[in-house]
C-alpha cells in the first residue's frame, strides 16, 4: 500500500469522525464504503479478519458470466480473482455449463466485515458461484434480485445429493474450479464432497482442494491463496495431502458436527461482541480513509479469450437506471459504470 494511503489512515477523523470509528461496528464502516480505495491492490489480514485495498469490480455482464444480487454491491475483489472468474466462466461454458456462470458475492468495495451473510469474503480473494448455469437469455436486474437458489440436496434425506438435479456437468465444473494453481480451496456441502469422492473418475489430484463445509449446497465458494508479494495477506494452512475422501469427510456424517451446543442453565446471557475497526489489522483504518478510486477505472477489463469477442449484452448499468421498479433495498447500489 502506498505511503500516501498510510498517511491518510493517520487522519481517520476525516473519514468517520474518529469517535464513530471507535463506536460503530466495523461492518457498518465497511458496509458504508461505496467505492474502493485508490491504491495498488492489496489483501490485508486473513479471509475472515481483514480488508482490501485497491479492489476492482467484476463487470456486471460478460459473454460468459452475469453478476447476481447487484444491490448488495459485493462484486469487488483482487484483480487476480476477478481475472480468474472471467477465465473460469469461459471454461465452464465450454464444459456445457449453460452459457457461463452466475457469480454471487465476492467482497465489498474495501472488503472488511459485512452487514449480513458472510464471515469470510473480507480480503477480496473469495467468490461464490451459483449451482445454476447462466441462461442463454440475460437475466434482468429484478430477476437477479428475485431468482431463488437451487439446492443440490435431497432435503428428505440426511446429507444426500439430489440425483434429479446433480449431473456429471456439475462435477466437472467444480473440479475445473479446483484445477487452477491460484485456487487454494473450493468449499462445497459435505454431501457434494462425498458425491465427488464416490463418482469422480477423472484426475483426482485436485480433489483434495474441494473442502466440505456447512451450507454450500446452493453455490460453491472459490478461494484464492495469498497472491505473490502480498506481504500483508495472512495465508491459511496448506490443504493436506490426498483427495480428502477420508476420516475428515466421514466426520461430517456423524452427529458431532450437527449437535447443538450444550447450554449452562445457570449461565447469564452474553451479548455477542461486535467486531470493531480496532480488531482488524491497523492498515484497514488507512484503507477506509483512503481516497476513492475513479468510477471509470474500478471495473476489471474482460478476460482476453476468443469467447470475449462475441457481441456484448446490453449495458446492465443503464438498465438498472431506467428500470421502472426500484431494486430491493438489500444493500448499497453499485455506481453507474461503462460496460467493459
Amino acid at each position: 500500500m502506498s505511503t500516501q494511503i498510510l498517511a491518510a489512515g493517520l487522519g481517520m477523523t476525516a473519514f468517520a469522525g474518529g469517535v464513530a470509528a471507535e463506536t460503530k461496528p466495523a461492518k457498518e464502516l465497511f458496509g458504508a464504503a461505496k467505492r474502493p480505495s485508490q491504491s495498488a491492490a492489496a489483501p490485508i489480514g486473513s479471509y475472515a479478519k481483514g480488508c482490501m485495498a485497491g479492489a476492482v469490480a467484476l463487470a456486471t455482464d460478460g459473454v460468459t458470466w452475469q453478476a447476481m444480487r447487484l444491490s448488495r454491491n459485493r462484486r469487488w475483489g483482487h484483480p487476480e480473482l476477478i481475472a480468474l472468474l472471467e477465465r473460469f466462466s469461459v471454461d465452464a461454458a465450454a464444459l456445457g455449463w449453460g452459457s457461463g456462470i452466475l457469480v454471487g458475492d465476492i467482497s465489498q468495495p474495501r472488503g472488511g466485515p459485512m452487514l449480513f451473510g458472510h464471515a469470510s469474503h473480507q480480503i477480496g480473494l473469495d467468490a461464490d458461484v451459483w449451482f445454476t448455469p447462466k441462461p442463454a437469455t440475460p437475466l434482468s436486474p429484478q430477476q437477479r434480485e428475485d431468482m431463488p437458489f437451487t439446492s443440490m440436496l435431497d432435503k428428505s434425506k440426511f446429507l444426500t445429493v439430489d440425483s434429479r438435479r446433480w449431473s456429471d456437468t456439475h462435477a466437472r465444473v467444480v473440479m475445473q474450479a479446483a484445477s487452477y494453481p491460484q485456487v487454494e480451496r473450493v468449499f462445497v456441502n459435505p454431501a457434494i464432497k462425498k458425491k465427488l469422492c464416490d463418482t469422480w473418475r477423472g484426475d483426482r489430484s485436485n480433489l483434495g482442494k474441494v473442502r466440505p463445509i456447512y451450507g454450500h449446497d446452493e453455490h460453491f465458494h472459490i478461494r484464492l491463496g495469498c497472491p505473490a508479494g502480498a506481504s500483508n495477506c495472512k495465508p491459511q494452512a496448506r490443504v493436506g495431502e490426498g483427495d480428502g475422501c477420508d476420516k475428515s469427510l466421514a466426520w461430517w456424517f456423524t452427529d458431532e458436527p450437527w449437535a447443538k451446543p450444550k447450554k449452562d442453565p445457570n449461565a447469564k446471557p452474553v451479548k455477542p461482541r461486535q467486531v470493531m475497526l480496532s480488531d482488524l489489522p491497523k492498515a484497514c483504518a488507512a484503507v477506509l480513509a483512503a481516497p476513492a478510486a475513479a468510477s471509470t477505472e474500478a471495473t476489471m477489463a474482460a478476460y482476453s479469450s476468443p469467447a470475449a469477442t462475441a457481441p456484448p449484452v446490453q449495458n446492465i448499468e443503464t438498465i438498472i437506471q431506467e428500470a421502472s421498479q426500484p431494486l430491493p433495498e438489500q444493500g448499497p447500489m453499485p455506481l453507474q459504470r461503462p460496460f467493459d
